[in-house]
């Protein structure tokens, strides 16, 4: 896959959440929804020169994973015995082979920009994160499908903005809750559905700001709301 790629699947989460396609590129994207989270980092393979991402970003000398393989299958990592006189010989000795490997996807297909990740298919500048599927800008996300800019969570599906979570779907903005859905601006709740700017409540639905409204006015407010995300 290609970056551009990504953008069908943003598409596909933006629908299942706002009911819209995606109108961001994928810069526009970071900048607003995954600001302020640590993703890996553009660096230089210091063996060929060539780009690579990096978790570990203030480090010296780095080497993808693949180049890392490959040279451990064609010569090996061993290097000859050689006269050590000081600890300045040995350090100098480690360097030559200190390298950060970088890009580290184990188990996993269609892998971008991203370091490490686990068990997963067509991720997008993302650490830390296992068992997922079609995501983007996430740290720490797990068992989880179609979201972006997720972190500490796991079982987040069609979300975007969740964290410390579990169990949410069709959700924006969710931190510190369980077993949330179509919902937007939720924290410290739990088993809410279609709730909006909510707060340390739990087992209730169609509320804003911890108020009660029926259907037809939460559906109104919710079409303003949506506006204003996206504005």
């Amino acid at each position: 896959m290609k970056p551009s790629d990504f953008k069908t699947i943003c598409n596909q989460i933006f629908q299942g959440i706002f009911g819209r396609d995606c109108p961001y590129d994928l810069p526009e994207l970071k900048e607003k929804f995954a600001f302020d989270l640590k993703l890996p980092e553009l660096v230089k393979d210091s063996t060929t020169g060539e780009d690579t991402y990096s978790a570990v970003a203030n480090g010296k000398t780095y080497i993808t994973d693949r180049n890392s393989q490959k040279r451990g299958n064609e010569q090996g990592w061993m290097l000859p015995r050689q006269e050590v006189h000081s600890l300045k010989d040995l350090l100098k000795i480690w360097e030559s082979i200190n390298y950060i490997t970088t890009e580290r996807a184990y188990d996993s297909e269609n892998v971008l920009a991203s370091d490490p990740i686990y068990n997963s298919v067509n991720v997008y500048n993302s650490t830390n994160c296992g068992e997922c599927k079609n995501i983007l800008y996430c740290d720490g996300t797990y068992d989880s499908n179609f979201s972006i800019a997720c972190q500490r969570s796991s079982k987040v599906n069609y979300c975007l903005r969740v964290d410390d979570s579990n169990t949410c779907s069709n959700s924006y903005n969710v931190i510190c809750s369980g077993n949330i859905s179509n919902s937007f601006f939720i924290q410290d709740s739990g088993h809410l559905h279609e709730c909006m700017f909510c707060s340390h409540i739990s087992n209730h639905e169609y509320c804003i700001a911890n108020m009660q409204f029926d259907e037809e006015e939460y559906f109104a407010y919710k079409a303003k709301i949506i506006d204003w995300i996206l504005s």
